[in-house]
């Protein structure tokens, strides 16, 4: 490490880099050498002791000298990042404040000046990062290099988003924004200064010839851009020169404190008994159920990088085996945490507490203290009072002493915004991992926090087409950064079984070459055809040592049910009636409706219908995210397990597809509406879920009734809301292949799964010959359909991993920008209109007030002033998302120019909880309106939108 500017001209120690704008700070800049030492000696502390081992391996391995290359690299990247703010372009912004005008007649006196009114007029075609990029690829042809851009694009990129090839050439046309011969000779000392400081010196010959990948730059921009971030901290690294090098960086290192990576144990059980004994709370005797066990031997086994394909029953332990295999993996490949992404916020808050279990039950396997640093990555994630409460600790690091001396807890720096997952341990829906398929700022960081770990996708069937786009690119990317992928789910397609896999074989392997004209006249060999051929069940597929996969299967672990599946007619009294008789000795009932609205006409129609002794509930998504998570926890614990001693003699319980996943209850009767069929199993997953012995007269034998269809029709006719969720041709295949099952042959669980999952989604035909040419003109218009979201997903979509020694240059052209992460969602979730959440709040004659039923509630909310941090996250909690209704294209501007023209929040924009939101203002009995909307709200029954006609 040097020591300081030793050897360096006045010319080139006159160069700004950081000033404070403010004009408060004693000193007031930091020079440009400086700022590129701290960053440089940061970068190199980061890849020894924070960088996953897996990270660091893939950049290593591009590199003749290996770990060591690997380091001085990202040293030397770190250290010469800024090189660009040595031009006029840049230092001329200094003129632009009086506190800092000095600076500029400091270098002017140096010999560095320049034409002001030109430089001013062109200085924003020449941003630092961009003139960088050319500054240092110019030099490295100097020294000898033939195409230095792989190796550029990190600094041109260093600001979240790379050139393209029209900046750098707008700059080139430009020259005198980059300086004349004496600007030139400061860029080439600091540039040879920093070469020599880092050890880069005696390499660069060997890396000319050794272009850098895709991801291998990606990695090296994002470790650049964290240690740029953390050399630029006044708090970390003061303008204050008065420190050595060492001393500076150790002061620095010290106040961020970021946590080491995680290591898993060295060895690890070979028994899966012993592992799952150790690792999970298993009653006493219990051994792991056989999906489990196949899980912990294939992932010992299968070729790393690679990924492991999980499809089993409800209930069966998928996570557990999930979890097991996590440690396995990272424990092969030298990843240090793992991303679970889940469909929802609510499934996302339940899988954090499961793994926050799983992290108290590891063995400490770590090389100081912090490792296990976490992070719950969704919009509300604030909300959650675990995640809540680890976020906020005495300690210096942030990171919170769990009960038991487990060192759990969320890392201060890392929790800041474009962060998400740069922790170890991370939660997150599904987004999260679909943005690292959109053309965005930062994406780097993204891709940086999940190259060095492993990542498991759950509920895998829950994602649409749209969805799945991203889906697949994002895997291409995993596979080409070598991290290894579980997939998990109950109802997998066959044919999407093999689209998971070759989307990660292509980043794995590279893309397939296109095809020759000698090649089309080959009969076509298909490398995925037994993955998509096999139907057993339960079934695990492994990455096979080439292209396609390996597919193996296991028992079941012998717990298994015939359902009885009853057709239904849609009508309101016809569902009554069936309730009326069926609920007569008492019983738990679940309906459950493809909309909200038919949810509340639903409840509303049974209310009037049944005596008062037959309560109705309902459960939809038009809830406060307060009342949404008191609304699941009263399911989980009236309908969930036996033993909990609350559940009601009688009950009807009607819900949207809330129920579907994530939920632990159990109901003696379902109806359901048509849907797909895999979500109809997985509804049916809600039915008899646990052994009672206490069913009522009556409902001993499970019984699906499915309703939402005019099943006099041939072939059935769904229902306009449920038109309006699914494709018919997906409603009308689930009809067809459940055809034999109604009021005949009872549905065997988990036996029929993966025959009915895979013939609805496979390309036989199914159903009678009378439903043939209505089903063939659905399929057509499904397919016209899912072609237009997957053009309309791609002007968003990452270009795939390109061949080795491709720069970077333009990878995000036509990005969505530094969006918010609600923008950025709405990219990678296909909806027919935006997405608008509000803040719910109570008008009274005082001022407005928090809904009084809810914890903390009557408290009256400031909007003169900003609440106190408090006050202002239990408004948070007030998030209520509106109905599409009044979201659509034609309405939604509307809408919110009303809702801003109510209430005057001006005072809230500089609150982390409340910046940006909307006030929906209710009065006392729940009622308001917006435009021609008439809205009602009540904390049992939800949100309620009607419009004048």
């Amino acid at each position: 490490m040097g020591q300081g500017a030793a050897g360096l001209s006045s010319a080139a120690r006159s160069a700004w880099g950081k000033t404070d704008r403010t004009g408060l700070s004693a000193v007031g800049w930091l020079p440009l050498w400086r700022h590129l030492a701290d960053s440089a000696d940061v970068a190199g502390r980061l890849w020894e002791h924070w960088l996953s081992p897996a990270v660091r391996r893939r950049i290593a391995g591009e590199l003749p000298g290996g770990d060591s290359d690997g380091r001085t690299l990202a040293a030397w990247l770190a250290g010469v990042h800024d090189i660009g703010k040595a031009t006029p372009a840049f230092a001329v912004q200094a003129s632009f404040r009086d506190h800092t005008a000095g600076l500029v007649n400091r270098m002017r006196d140096q010999g560095l000046g320049y034409d002001r009114e030109e430089v001013c007029t062109e200085r924003k075609r020449a941003r630092h990062d961009a003139a960088g990029h050319i500054v240092l690829a110019e030099w490295l042809r100097q020294q000898g290099w033939a195409d230095p851009h792989t190796y550029a694009v990190v600094v041109g990129g260093h600001h979240g988003t790379p050139p393209t090839d029209e900046q750098l050439d707008g700059i080139l046309l430009r020259r005198y924004l980059l300086g004349d011969e004496a600007w030139q000779q400061v860029q080439s000392e600091l540039l040879a200064w920093m070469t020599a400081r880092s050890g880069a010196r005696e390499r660069l010959p060997d890396w000319a010839g050794t272009p850098l990948s895709q991801p291998a730059q990606a990695a090296l921009t994002g470790l650049v851009i964290v240690a740029d971030w953390i050399a630029s901290n006044e708090k970390f690294f003061p303008y204050v020169l008065d420190a050595s090098d060492e001393d500076r960086l150790r002061f620095g290192w010290e106040e961020v404190d970021l946590p080491v990576p995680w290591l898993p144990a060295q060895p690890l059980p070979t028994d899966p008994a012993e592992l799952f004994a150790t690792r999970f709370a298993l009653p006493s005797g219990a051994v792991p159920r056989p999906v489990q066990q196949t899980v912990v031997e294939l992932a010992t086994r299968m070729p790393v990088p690679g990924m492991l394909i999980v499809e089993a029953a409800m209930g069966e332990g998928k996570t557990e085996a999930a979890l097991a295999a996590v440690e396995i993996l990272a424990r092969r490949t030298g990843a240090s945490g793992c991303f679970l992404a889940l469909p929802t916020r609510a499934t996302s808050d339940a899988m954090f507490l499961r793994m926050l279990s799983w992290l108290r039950r590891l063995p400490d396997a770590r090389i100081g203290r912090g490792a296990r640093d976490v992070r719950l990555a969704h919009g509300k994630a604030a909300l959650n009072a675990e995640y809540d409460r680890l976020r906020f600790s005495s300690l210096p690091s942030a990171v919170g002493q769990d009960v038991g001396g487990a060192e759990i807890g969320v890392h201060t720096w890392l929790a800041g915004s474009k962060r998400s997952l740069l922790s170890s341990f991370v939660v997150g829906t599904i987004d999260q991992l679909l943005l690292a398929a959109l053309r965005g700022k930062h994406l780097v960081l993204r891709h940086l926090g999940l190259a060095g770990k492993v990542v498991v996708i759950d509920e895998a069937h829950a994602y649409d087409v749209y969805m799945g786009r991203f889906l697949d690119r994002a895997l291409e990317w995993l596979a080409a950064y070598g991290v290894p992928v579980v997939v998990l789910s109950a109802t997998l397609p066959a044919q999407r079984r093999a689209e998971l896999l070759a989307a990660y074989d292509n980043g794995r392997l590279g893309s397939p070459p296109p095809l020759t004209w000698r090649d089309r006249h080959k009969p076509k060999v298909d490398p995925y055809e037994a993955v998509r051929a096999d139907r057993r069940y339960p079934l695990i597929t492994t990455s096979a040592a080439g292209r396609g996969g390996v597919t193996a299967s296991c028992t079941d672990s012998g717990r298994s049910s015939e359902v009885r599946l009853c057709r239904l007619d849609d009508d309101p009294e016809t569902l009554a009636a069936l309730l009326r008789e069926t609920l007569r000795h008492g019983g738990c009932a679940l309906v459950i409706r493809n909309t909200v609205a038919r949810v509340q006409e639903t409840a509303e129609h049974l209310r009037a219908a049944l005596d008062a002794d037959t309560p109705i509930s309902v459960a939809h998504s038009r809830f406060m995210a307060v009342d949404r998570a008191a609304k699941d926890r009263w399911l989980s614990d009236t309908f969930g397990p036996p033993g909990n001693g609350r559940r009601p003699y009688r009950h009807v319980v009607v819900a949207s597809q809330v129920a579907e996943q994530s939920l632990d209850i159990d109901f003696d009767l379902l109806v359901t509406d048509l849907a797909p069929v895999d979500l109809v199993l997985q509804r049916i997953g809600r039915l008899h879920r646990h052994p009672r012995n206490d069913r009522p007269a009556g409902l001993s034998t499970p019984t699906c009734w499915l309703a939402g269809a005019d099943w006099t029709q041939e072939p059935p006719e769904p229902v306009t809301g449920s038109r309006r969720v699914y494709q018919p041709a997906m409603l009308l295949r689930s009809a067809a292949v459940l055809l034999p099952h109604l009021d005949g042959v009872p549905l065997r669980l988990p036996a029929d799964i993966a025959t009915l999952t895979q013939a609805a989604y496979g390309p036989t035909e199914v159903g009678p010959e009378a439903w043939q040419t209505a089903l063939g003109e659905a399929e057509a218009r499904q397919r016209e359909a899912f072609t237009a979201k997957e053009l309309k997903a791609d002007g968003f979509r990452l270009a795939g991993v390109a061949d080795a020694g491709t720069p970077l240059i333009g990878w995000l052209s036509g990005s969505v920008g530094d969006a918010d992460e609600q923008t950025a969602r709405g990219h990678v979730r296909d909806t027919d209109g935006e997405t608008l959440e509000v803040l719910l709040l109570v008008r009274t004659p005082e001022g407005l007030m928090i809904p009084p039923w809810i914890d903390a509630g009557g408290a009256l909310v400031p909007t003169a002033g900003e609440p106190d941090r408090r006050l202002a996250r239990q408004v948070a909690r007030c998030t209520l998302p509106l109905p599409r209704s009044m979201t659509a294209a034609d309405v939604i501007d509307g809408v919110i120019d009303e809702l801003e023209g109510r209430v005057d929040l001006s005072a809230w924009q500089d609150s982390p909880w409340l910046s940006g939101e909307l006030v929906l203002d209710i009065d006392r009995d729940g009622h308001a309106r917006v435009g021609t909307f008439n809205l009602h709200y009540d904390s049992h029954e939800g949100l309620r939108a009607t419009r004048d006609s």
